[in-house]
């Protein structure tokens, strides 16, 4: 079964300068996983990406690994 805390955090620690700063926190209703991704603040911008490009990326990876194991997912970059 797919980890989709696990996979966020490894997309995440392969994007970001200080991966030590990467933490994940789900939360689970039902079907529905909120994640929300905290990176160091000199992260940020490359989390986010130009014009949002990376942070869709990121959605769209984690939506299609949620869709493997029947889940729903949002993902909140804080």
């Amino acid at each position: 079964m797919v980890e989709l805390k696990k996979v966020l955090t490894d997309i995440a620690k392969a994007i970001v300068d200080d991966p030590e700063k990467v933490d994940v926190i789900e939360t689970v209703e039902g079907d529905n996983v909120m994640l929300e991704l905290h990176v160091a603040e000199d992260d940020m911008g490359k989390v986010i990406g130009r014009h949002g490009k990376i942070a869709k990326s990121i959605r769209l990876v984690m939506k299609a690994a949620a869709n493997t194991v029947g889940k729903r997912v949002t993902v909140e970059i804080r």
